[in-house]
């Protein structure tokens, strides 16, 4: 009677073990694939789709043309393209109109960065306390970045020319070539212009960091008799580390990706090639001279030299 007991004990005992054995077999799979949140999983799948053919298959395959002899053929045409190793970024590292390209857009970053960071932090953090018209000037910072790039550049041309309103208004300051016809101030000029158009949009990313930093802190320090600079600096800027690191990639990579605005500025990266930036040399030694090949030499350049620097941005600001 008791060894009955004890079967019908240990079958029992063991049968909800096999069964939870059998019940997480499914789960496990199921975690090894999508992940913890496997729905969640699931609705991001589209853009991972939308990632890959729209960003990771023409990386690759601008990497594929750039060890090739590539060029443009008619469509369905069948030819030759022989892999030529490293002819290509030996060709674009020995042109001395690419270290221009690259030294453009060192000067344009040096400027359009940290002015960007600056001035989008200090405006975030003036328009998130209770202001008159806050609303208005929030408003007002946005509307430049939604705006079509080429109506703002239009204004800028008449704000900037030889005979525009800046240089009236300096009268015998006024720089001899103009702005944007001068190789020294061209570049710095169009660095301002990006700042200025994209900073609606920066300043959006520090409010919604300045909104989640407690109230309590400031309070605290504002008992404690701190300063605004010491709070700011002691409060405000940890707040939003994160935030920052996000800026400066942001900015380094759209500074980097210039294009639409030396174009339209500069009537494709003048005087002399002041304006011209990395990507504006490759739509010139792509499409308009024909050499795709090493194009994409230069793409893969950049695209490394942004990489290093986002790696540099995020070892200094997450350090503890």
């Amino acid at each position: 009677m008791s060894s009955a007991q004890t079967e019908t004990h240990g079958s029992g005992s063991s049968a909800p073990g096999a069964r939870g054995r059998t019940a997480q077999r499914p789960r496990s799979w199921v975690l090894r694939i999508g992940g913890r949140q496997p729905i969640g999983t699931l609705f991001v799948t589209p853009y991972l789709v939308y990632l890959a053919a729209i960003f990771v298959y023409p990386l690759g395959f601008a990497v594929w043309i750039s060890f090739h002899d590539y060029f443009f053929t008619a469509p369905g045409a069948t030819v030759d393209r022989p892999f030529v190793g490293l002819e290509n970024y030996t060709n674009v590292l020995t042109d001395p109109e690419v270290w221009r390209s690259f030294g453009n857009i060192a000067v344009f970053l040096v400027i359009n960065v940290p002015l960007t960071v600056v001035g989008s932090l200090v405006l975030a953090s003036a328009l998130n306390k209770k202001l008159p018209f806050r609303s208005f000037f929030r408003t007002a910072y946005y509307i430049p970045y939604v705006t079509a790039s080429v109506a703002v550049v239009g204004v800028w041309i008449f704000l900037f020319n030889t005979n525009g309103l800046v240089n009236k208004a300096l009268g015998p300051l006024a720089p001899d070539p103009s702005w944007l016809v001068n190789s020294h101030l061209a570049m710095p000029t169009i660095a301002v212009f990006v700042a200025w158009k994209q900073l609606g949009f920066f300043i959006v990313l520090y409010l919604s960091a300045l909104q989640n930093v407690p109230n309590e802190l400031y309070e605290s320090a504002a008992l404690d008799g701190a300063g605004k600079f010491r709070v700011f600096w002691s409060i405000t800027l940890p707040a939003v580390r994160p935030a920052t690191l996000l800026v400066l990639v942001l900015a380094t990579v759209t500074g980097a990706n210039l294009f639409t605005e030396p174009y339209l500025l500069t009537s494709g990266g003048g005087p002399d090639g002041a304006t011209t930036s990395p990507v504006l040399l490759m739509y010139q030694r792509g499409l308009q001279q024909g050499h795709p090949d090493e194009a994409s030499a230069i793409g893969v350049i950049l695209v490394v030299l942004i990489c290093a620097i986002s790696l540099v941005y995020r070892r200094f600001l997450e350090k503890d």
